[in-house]
């Protein structure tokens, strides 16, 4: 059986680093994965969505209408604006973490206040969680990625691997430790 993941944020957050370090352990674990990342207008600040399939045999990384399993929103706004493809009975992780895009920065538009709250309403099973907060308390707020993609490990139950080894081959030696902890900060909740 094949499972759809999104992960969807802004630019800057880790979102594509968290996508590559979950689809390389998900190689490890004998999956067949397909990944596609879509970069927004801007590096820094536009959108980044990245698919992910994995099963017992794939042929496309392409996430339709309602298809998505689950949905790992690294900022809320990002959650709102992808919840159509969450499928009925699919988990919602929210990053609850505001980044204002210029049009809010300007003040020609204002940050919708409600949008857990909402999101709520229309999904089963949401997390919200502040993986910046945890992130912070760790040490450093860029290390946010790694605790959603802890939280995302375990919610899909794929603690079985040593996910600290695959880590290690993305970050840099200077962060192995910052990282481990996030990691299991994210597996923890």
């Amino acid at each position: 059986m094949t499972k759809a993941l999104l992960l969807v944020g802004v630019g800057g957050q880790g979102t594509i680093l968290a996508s590559k370090i979950l689809s390389e352990g998900l190689v490890k674990l004998g999956y067949d994965v397909k990944m596609s990342e879509i970069h927004g207008m801007a590096q820094r600040g536009g959108s980044v969505t990245t698919q992910i399939k994995f099963g017992k045999k794939v042929y496309s990384p392409v996430i339709g209408v309602a298809e998505a399993d689950a949905i790992v929103a690294f900022e809320k706004v990002e959650a709102a604006r992808y919840l159509y493809q969450l499928k009925k009975g699919g988990t919602l992780v929210i990053n609850d973490h505001e980044i204002y895009p210029l049009p809010v920065l300007t003040g020609q538009e204002e940050y919708p206040g409600d949008i857990n709250e909402n999101l709520q309403k229309q999904v089963e099973k949401v997390k919200v969680l502040n993986a910046n907060k945890i992130a912070e308390g760790l040490g450093n707020t860029k290390a946010q990625n790694i605790v959603l993609l802890g939280t995302v490990i375990k919610a899909l139950g794929l603690e079985e691997l040593d996910w600290i080894a695959v880590l290690k081959e993305y970050i840099p030696p200077k962060f192995y430790e910052l990282n481990i902890k996030a990691l299991e900060a994210g597996m923890s909740l």
